[in-house]
């Protein structure tokens, strides 16, 4: 996996229907362990709520995960799964809990009653997407330091130390997929002078 998208925040959205209201919740998570502490910590916060209702969707073990908590059949998990699935998502939980208003919402109301809260608690964590970063390291004299500034920018490598000794020492972080352009560039416009140390790779947004 190069890339993946999940969100950034946890968020809260109400919506109410016809008395009912329905409160979205996503939170970030990155096991089912803590998915599921989660879902425990929002059934105790809102422990007179009519019905839980949840989805999650994990890299861990490529796990998708839903209840309709005693909501007829497909009309509320399976939907709030699929706001996680329709937005590329993984690595989220979103729980949406009910206070049912007295009046009957219908299989297609509740579609889109639990949709609408899980939407916008998604939009309310804010999406994001974390991309397969190389740690690297490099070190320069300073005659070429001053050369290989551009070089850096165009590539996009992200400067995360710099110390000026002897000569200048530079750490940061570029797309791994850009890694060997950052090289062979580096090798051009110092004549072989620098060598680049690849340290490892981590996913960043």
């Amino acid at each position: 996996m190069q890339s993946y998208i999940t969100v950034k925040n946890p968020s809260v959205f109400e919506y109410e229907d016809r008395k009912s209201v329905f409160i979205g919740m996503a939170m970030p998570v990155s096991t089912e362990a803590e998915a599921i502490a989660f879902i425990d910590s929002v059934k105790k916060q809102y422990p007179d709520a009519r019905h839980h209702v949840y989805a999650y969707a994990l890299r861990e073990n490529s796990t998708m995960r839903f209840t309709d908590d005693r909501e007829p059949q497909g009309t509320a998990g399976m939907p709030v799964l699929d706001v996680i699935r329709k937005n590329g998502c993984t690595d989220v939980v979103i729980v949406v809990t009910r206070y049912f208003g007295g009046t009957l919402l219908g299989t297609g109301g509740l579609v889109r009653a639990y949709t609408a809260a899980a939407i916008g608690a998604l939009e309310n964590a804010e999406i994001i997407r974390y991309d397969i970063y190389s740690s690297a390291e490099f070190e320069i004299n300073y005659s070429d330091y001053g050369k290989i500034s551009p070089i850096l920018s165009e590539v996009g490598f992200r400067i995360s130390d710099t110390i000026f000794e002897e000569n200048v020492k530079i750490s940061g972080s570029i797309l791994s997929s850009n890694f060997d352009v950052l090289r062979e560039k580096m090798t051009e416009i110092t004549s072989g002078r620098v060598e680049i140390k690849l340290l490892g790779e981590k996913f960043e947004c």
